[in-house]
């Protein structure tokens, strides 16, 4: 599963994720539904519902959900959730609002759930995430991304994620019954250049089980009115590898089909 995170956090990346399920390139998106832009960037994408899962990216670390009102800097999120984690009713409220405004403007519940900078397994909200998924969807839940890199692909950046909370949400996760992608492909700490990055797409490819979800952060530059995007030379060379011919090759090269998480964990 390839799956492009932050749709519709700026108009660069609504951009480069529509080109590229325009392509074939993609097979999932996760939507920001906390931007001003998520309601009016859900209609172009209704094009590409055939071919991609379209979920949300739960959010408490961006400058969106500060002024939202629960919103806390990564760091600062990050220390709630190692000393004793966030308020398990007030992160329900959040997950429910998150989740009406993305039916409110897809027109249908999510067909995953993620985080923004892996929120979705941090103490305090993982717990009522699986909770509201469970009272909402029933016997029809979301897939669940869990933050843990395949063997082989373990890195500092990629141990701190995963020791917040990736085995307890996919513990929490299989006892209400909601399939996760229990690996993660594609952690980085977005440096290099394009070069750089397709070397280590060459890598992730051939060591990624089957069933691996790998994420990426294409985008176009941002519009003058979008403020700063600290990744935003990443997302540019990620999003040129990922519309080249090189990157085909390097699916064919490794053995890989890319499929839908909604194909490898349909609905009962």
């Amino acid at each position: 599963m390839l799956c492009a995170d932050d749709y519709a956090q700026h108009a660069g990346v609504t951009r480069a994720v529509l080109a590229l399920a325009a392509q074939g390139r993609l097979t999932a998106t996760s939507a920001m539904v906390l931007s001003p832009r998520w309601r009016e960037d859900a209609a172009p994408l209704r094009e590409w519902r055939d071919r991609l899962d379209v979920g949300l990216h739960l959010d408490f670390t961006s400058d969106f959900a500060v002024a939202a009102g629960h919103g806390l800097s990564l760091g600062a999120a990050m220390r709630r959730a190692l000393l004793g984690g966030f308020d398990p009713a007030a992160a329900r409220v959040v997950i429910e609002r998150q989740l009406d405004a993305f039916e409110a403007a897809w027109g249908a519940p999510p067909d995953h759930v993620d985080g923004h900078q892996h929120v979705q397994q941090f103490a305090g909200i993982r717990t009522p995430l699986v909770q509201v998924l469970t009272r909402r969807y029933g016997a029809r839940p979301p897939w669940l991304r869990v933050s843990r890199p395949p063997a082989g692909q373990r890195t500092l950046k990629s141990w701190v994620i995963a020791s917040l909370g990736a085995d307890a949400l996919e513990k929490i996760a299989a006892h209400a019954r909601i399939p996760c992608a229990s690996a993660l492909s594609g952690i980085y700490d977005f440096t290099g250049d394009e070069a750089g990055y397709a070397h280590r797409m060459a890598g992730w490819l051939a060591g990624s089980p089957a069933g691996t979800l790998l994420m990426c952060h294409p985008g176009a530059a941002p519009e003058a009115t979008d403020g700063p995007d600290p990744i935003a030379a990443a997302r540019a060379w990620e999003f040129a590898h990922f519309a080249s011919a090189a990157f085909a090759a390097q699916c064919a090269t490794a053995g890989v089909r890319l499929v839908r998480g909604s194909t490898l964990y349909p609905h009962a």
